[in-house]
């Protein structure tokens, strides 16, 4: 009976999970998608915890410990995501990522001491348990996936928040290919290996895995990583489902392919947002050249523009586009921003936001950083829908963005960024850019937008700046 009422709960936790990604994809359900499929999660939990019985009839025990984790886990998750800042988001992301690659991971070790454990030398080499090796398969599948993740989604969490540097050496990505097959490969040797030589294997699959999800993240510049980020996800999420197929848990298996198969569908957009080969993500070659004008830094004239100037021209404009980046973000002005918004549409002026698929430092980040301050979602235009448009609009404000609006990456051969679609601003009749300073991008070179003749540089702390520029154009 406990039986039958736990598949039930599995089934009720596979169709919320279902309908939460089903709510996610619009803003005005995306809340109440991640409550529906939290509650989900919540159900299959409590539900193994009480009803869960193994062959034997034997249930689950120490609940102290479970409980203990469970609290603990809740608790520090609570307040790490109650504290972060819209800013810091991409690396929390990184971080729990991570963890639960690690989780993957471990699994599959303590269940590989269990099941060598269980299973003497005779029964695992012999021909008549072939359900035996699949079983190991799928634990050592846990194990790469899961290490590589781990490792991988560490080194990016120390590249958002600035504590890694990217580091490259000759022949990295020939290593890498080599670290690639040779872990498989030493999973193919573990699967056919007795008892005394498995552990020895088993650890040595683990540590070559480490290795390459360090070296596979390390050589990849900064403007990549939102790529790579939805890459690593997509790992923990098979790594997730190799341990529901090991557990015969369907809700564990449909979450781990729906995070698998979501991530790896978002990888692949990613991709061609920035027209990149994801068989270049894999092997690490992510990126571009490190030499040419574009990292020279280009020449031309800083044309500025005044506060007022600036109110009057927005003010007698028909139409005018925001594109927000990770300044935007790290001002923490999107409220303002929407102000801004606000005050000329009083005026009868048209206002759109341009938003670039890989702006900010995640998929995404500019989506939830404008709904955060009630941005209305059909405002919010795509590249492929937004670039046509600006040939026919008057001003654009540049708020924070950098690399995705660089023209370098449609011009410059031998620029990092080359080939990258990027926003088509420099074909509006005039491109207010707002900045701190002249400082670089993420992907660490300069902006020729900043030198064309229709641009103009309005310099300051993007809050600050746009504070006063509500105030300018509500006085005109």
């Amino acid at each position: 009976m406990q039986t039958h009422l736990l598949e039930i709960i599995y089934l009720i936790g596979s169709i919320t999970f279902i309908l939460g990604l089903k709510m996610l994809s619009h803003p005005d359900s995306a809340r109440k998608g991640n409550l529906v499929a939290a509650a989900g999660m919540i159900l299959a939990i409590v539900g193994t915890i009480f009803f869960y019985e193994d062959a034997d009839h034997n249930k689950l025990g120490n609940y102290i410990w479970i409980f203990g984790g469970l609290i603990i886990g809740t608790v520090a998750g609570f307040f790490a995501a109650k504290k972060v800042q819209m800013t810091a988001m991409p690396e929390m992301v990184s971080l729990f990522n991570g963890m639960g690659g690690a989780c993957a991971a471990i699994i599959s070790i303590v269940e590989l001491r269990h099941f060598f454990h269980h299973y003497n030398e005779t029964e695992i080499l012999g021909s008549s348990y072939p359900l035996l090796r699949g079983d190991i398969m799928t634990m050592v599948l846990g194990l790469i996936i899961g290490s590589v993740s781990f490792a991988g989604s560490m080194i990016a969490w120390g590249k958002l928040n600035g504590k890694v540097k990217d580091f490259a050496f000759p022949a990295q990505h020939i290593i890498n290919i080599v670290l690639m097959i040779g872990v498989f490969a030493l999973g193919g040797v573990l699967m056919f290996s007795g008892i005394t030589a498995a552990y020895t294997w088993m650890y040595l699959i683990l540590f070559v895995a480490l290795v390459y999800g360090v070296l596979f993240v390390l050589p990849i510049g900064g403007a990549d990583m939102p790529v790579v980020i939805s890459l690593l996800n997509s790992f923990t999420g098979v790594a997730a489902a190799c341990g529901g197929f090991l557990y015969h848990n369907s809700v564990m298996l449909t979450g781990g392919i729906l995070v698998g198969s979501a991530g790896t569908i978002l990888t692949i957009l990613m991709c061609k947002a920035m027209n990149r080969s994801l068989l270049n993500v894999i092997i690490g070659s992510f990126g571009g050249s490190s030499t040419g004008s574009a990292v020279a830094g280009a020449a031309g004239d800083i044309r500025e523009i005044t506060m007022n100037d600036t109110a009057v021209l927005l003010s007698y404009s028909k139409k005018v586009i925001i594109v927000p980046g990770y300044g935007l973000a790290v001002a923490q002005a999107q409220h303002v921003c929407h102000e801004l918004e606000k005050a000329l549409e009083e005026k009868g002026v048209e206002v759109k936001y341009a938003i670039h698929p890989v702006a900010g430092r995640m998929p995404g980040h500019m989506n939830v950083l404008l709904a955060e301050a009630d941005v209305p979602y059909p405002k919010l235009v795509e590249m492929e829908e937004i670039n046509p448009e600006f040939s026919s609009t008057d001003v654009v404000m540049v708020i924070g963005a950098n690399d995705v609006v660089n023209p370098a990456a449609k011009r410059d051969t031998s620029s990092p960024i080359y080939g990258m679609p990027v926003l088509d601003v420099e074909n509006a009749t005039t491109t207010i850019v707002m900045k701190r300073g002249m400082a670089k991008g993420y992907a660490g070179i300069e902006n020729e937008l900043f030198f064309e003749p229709k641009t103009r540089m309005l310099f300051g702390d993007a809050k600050a700046t746009l504070q006063k520029l509500v105030a300018e154009v509500k006085a005109v």
